[in-house]
């Protein structure tokens, strides 16, 4: 590797072949390592999230910290916030510094607020702690999506970022069973059974750390920052890898691509790629992020409270574990879909449907029971949940390699910040209200407004959609540092 005097890498024009030869890899076991290392994350989120919801009651109560209704959705958007300043803030620096420093450090920041919360004592330490650990969170969007769908090759690329965002479900399923015998005073002291819901996820967190340790840097990422030896010598041994231990013969590359290597790009030359070369791309990705945010953070996140304040609901577990379940088995299921059927036609698709399924279940609210309310967003979530994590594959792909961290941040924090702090907000006000009058219907304007951005979205996704299947990300959107590269070398 070339070096300048000061021992700073040095910057050229080069012409590679490393995208080619990750996206032309057979699907392999150590594919399956990367998934394990980089996707199990989303459990991690789904995890807290549903522990908080079905911590509504503990979390009231003399052995809680006597939170109200109101208090619970602002401590959920404050979780939101910090995901959404830590996904700004880290998403620049993944960008800057590379895909593994990143998913490394948000990591153990997630690890220390999970673990700090479990010792809150009183409801503004509670916050804090919240507001930590959604900063590891949001920071973790930025960095593993970047990082997976670099690492994937374009033939699985949608089906797996759909069925890694949907993997969220299974910690929702779990965080949701396993506070059944934690919040039994019978079983577990009523003081201590939600601390310790919050100290499980930092067992898991730890878990993930250990096998993340042997996800490699982005080649991409690599050669691009000046560093394309390591990127060769990284590839070429997943090529031995998937050679040797899948018994397969690989197939030439086809293509290279020419880039002039670049340390950093500059915050101008990101804001006027993303607003003023990709305009039709920006308003689709904040359509589809604001519509899948307000959809789940309002509804999941005040889920268990709406079943224990208008439906009689002693333990919500079970409830939203069936829920959680139902999400996963639709990302999972419809995920090949986006694929094999196209981009477009799936995303729009499961917007526009899931809003309006959304919309029949405001108008029927007030005659559905706990089950019959379960069951509702059982069939709107199966399909909801695909469309929800496809938000994050668009904005994965349809930007050059250099903002794609930043991009996946910036999308995530304007879409959360509408629709995932005001959603939380909104119902947690509307339950305290409703439910002083004792009828739940006071809520439905939320699964209106939910069911809205929805189909707002799978509307503009036919007009503005980029059909993105089985494509490699510098065909999709050119990096900037092969737009550059017919500049001369620096000296």
């Amino acid at each position: 590797m070339a070096s300048t005097q000061d021992g700073a890498t040095a910057l050229k024009t080069i012409t590679t072949d490393i995208p080619a030869r990750l996206d032309r890899l057979p699907w392999s076991r150590w594919h399956w390592m990367i998934v394990i290392g980089l996707g199990t994350v989303w459990i991690l989120d789904g995890l807290e999230v549903t522990i908080v919801g079905n911590l509504s009651d503990a979390l009231k109560g003399d052995t809680g910290l006597g939170l109200t209704s109101a208090d619970i959705g602002l401590a959920g958007a404050v979780y939101v916030t910090g995901s959404c300043l830590g996904a700004l803030f880290f998403g620049q620096l993944t960008d800057r510094f590379g895909r593994k420093k990143l998913f490394i450090v948000t990591l153990l920041v997630y690890l220390t607020g999970t673990v700090l919360t479990a010792f809150s004592m009183n409801p503004l330490y509670y916050y804090a702690m919240r507001f930590v650990t959604g900063l590891g969170i949001g920071g973790e969007y930025a960095a593993v999506n970047s990082a997976i769908d670099e690492l994937i090759p374009k033939k699985y690329r949608g089906r797996i970022d759909i069925a890694i965002n949907g993997s969220y479900w299974l910690g929702a399923a779990g965080g949701a069973l396993l506070t059944i015998p934690l919040l039994n005073p019978e079983l577990v002291p009523a003081w201590l059974g939600w601390r310790l819901c919050f100290a499980l996820g930092a067992v898991l967190g730890l878990a993930i750390l250990f096998v993340r340790r042997h996800v490699p840097e982005s080649p991409r990422w690599l050669f691009i920052h000046g560093r394309e030896q390591d990127s060769d010598q990284i590839v070429s041994g997943i090529e031995r890898q998937v050679a040797e231990e899948d018994e397969v013969e690989l197939d030439e590359p086809e293509g290279t691509i020419t880039v002039k290597q670049r340390h950093t790009v500059s915050l101008v030359r990101i804001a006027r790629t993303v607003f003023a070369d990709y305009p039709r791309r920006t308003i689709l990705c904040l359509a589809l992020f604001v519509g899948q945010a307000f959809l789940y953070n309002a509804f999941f996140f005040t889920f268990g409270d709406t079943l224990q304040t208008f439906l009689g609901v002693g333990q919500t577990g079970v409830y939203i574990a069936l829920f959680a379940v139902s999400n996963f088995l639709g990302a999972l299921a419809l995920g090949p879909l986006f694929d094999k059927v196209g981009r477009v036609r799936m995303i729009s698709g499961t917007y526009i449907v899931s809003g309006a399924l959304l919309a029949v279940a405001g108008f029927t609210i007030g005659g559905l029971t706990a089950w019959t309310l379960t069951l509702f967003g059982m069939l709107i979530f199966f399909i909801a949940s695909a469309g929800a994590s496809s938000a994050y594959l668009t904005a994965s792909e349809v930007f050059p390699m250099e903002t794609r961290a930043l991009c996946i941040a910036f999308f995530y924090a304007i879409g959360t910040a509408v629709g995932g702090i005001t959603g939380p907000l909104l119902f947690g006000r509307l339950i305290e209200s409703a439910g002083a009058e004792g009828d739940i219907t006071g809520i439905a304007i939320g699964y209106y407004i939910g069911a809205a951005l929805m189909i707002g979205g799978g509307v503009v996704a036919l007009f503005l959609g980029v059909r993105a299947e089985q494509r490699s990300l510098e065909d999709i959107a050119t990096p900037l540092s092969a737009q550059d590269a017919d500049e001369p070398d620096d000296a």
